[in-house]
């Protein structure tokens, strides 16, 4: 559409034109066809164009394509310029000495106003954009804090259960079994001794279930360890993958590391991408696992961000957390900006802290 109204533009301006003007103004349309691959280049393909004839809307067009998608102000205000510039000169150039000066120079601010439409219209179609994008980023951040907190409150309500079966349940059952345990011995009927035998025998089934449960309970309730189903290293390849985050996963680590370990390797990965896709829209963040004489550990790095960020709600308790499961490791855990701009976060972990 763009192209068959360009050609219909020149067509009405090619009165008198020379051979070459003809062939710069079909050349202008001709390139419009890929001003959304080549947006620059194609904007200075239509500039001898605008020189030889009176168009506007092949230059026009490759201004707006270039605005919609170039973040550089001072390159979209010297293609302005340059339009302007093409447009008021006289053709040939050898006029512009007997050419009205005057209006040259009137006809130039008046051009560069003019041109000043199309660099806004598409400044605007790129903040457009990017806020439908933002605001998508913010919904999936919203959802990921959502979920974070359902697993907060579903992680204290087991801690206060197993610390209820533990002080009240337990207990009890104990009492029960160390009952049945005295009877038993006190008792002379055999059929009496039986029922109480039984009784003992299920009292101690059932504490030993309830610890089992307590356990379980706290493995999922605990400052440590998070909800089962544990992560463990072989699902980092898939939370690499479903990030959303232009990531890479390089190294390795040894076969014989510890489920505590990988559960922290893991969390750490998922942190750093979580506050990536948060903090630093756009970056790309590269996934180092690695290991050395007597330590191994994990360390993802992201470039700057190349969107502006929105304060979003968090808890800021993730790094904490992450420094908190490191020294349960006894390992180090290192977070800070890097020289270009970007962030990087370490775990270490001594080879004997994988338990």
């Amino acid at each position: 559409m763009a192209v068959a109204v360009a050609v219909a533009d020149c067509l009405l301006n090619l009165e008198d034109t020379s051979a070459v003007g003809q062939a710069m103004a079909a050349l202008a349309c001709v390139a419009l066809a890929t001003r959304r691959r080549f947006p620059l280049a194609v904007f200075l393909l239509t500039l001898p164009a605008s020189l030889m004839l009176d168009i506007v809307f092949a230059p026009f067009a490759a201004l707006f394509t270039l605005a919609e998608r170039s973040r550089d102000r001072r390159l979209l205000t010297v293609c302005a310029v340059l339009f302007a510039l093409a447009s008021a000169a006289p053709w040939p150039l050898s006029d512009f000495a007997s050419h009205d000066r005057t209006w040259t120079v009137v006809y130039f601010f008046y051009t560069l106003a003019t041109a000043a439409a199309p660099v806004l219209l598409g400044q605007l179609v790129q903040a457009r954009r990017d806020l439908r994008r933002r605001l998508v980023e913010i919904e999936e951040a919203r959802e990921h804090e959502r979920l974070l907190h359902a697993q907060v409150v579903l992680t204290r309500e087991r801690a206060q259960l197993a610390r209820e079966m533990h002080d009240v349940v337990s207990h009890q059952v104990s009492l029960i079994a160390v009952q049945a345990g005295a009877l038993q011995v006190a008792v002379k009927d055999p059929d009496v001794k039986d029922g109480v035998r039984a009784i003992r025998s299920l009292s101690v089934d059932t504490l030993d279930e309830l610890r089992h449960m307590v356990t379980l309970l706290r493995a999922s309730g605990g400052r440590a360890t998070e909800l089962t189903p544990q992560p463990t290293l072989a699902d980092l390849h898939r939370l690499v993958t479903t990030s959303g985050i232009d990531t890479e996963l390089t190294g390795e680590l040894p076969p014989n590391i510890g489920t505590p370990a990988q559960r922290a390797l893991y969390r750490t990965v998922q942190e750093a991408l979580t506050n990536v896709r948060k903090h630093a829209p756009g970056a790309r963040a590269t996934v180092r696992l690695w290991h050395e004489a007597g330590a191994f550990g994990v360390t993802v790095t992201n470039t700057p961000p190349t969107r502006p960020s929105l304060p979003l709600p968090g808890s800021h308790q993730g790094l904490i957390g992450l420094r908190e499961r490191a020294e349960l490791l006894d390992g180090t855990f290192e977070a800070g900006a890097t020289a270009d701009g970007g962030y990087r976060v370490t775990l270490r972990v001594p080879s004997d802290g994988d338990a």
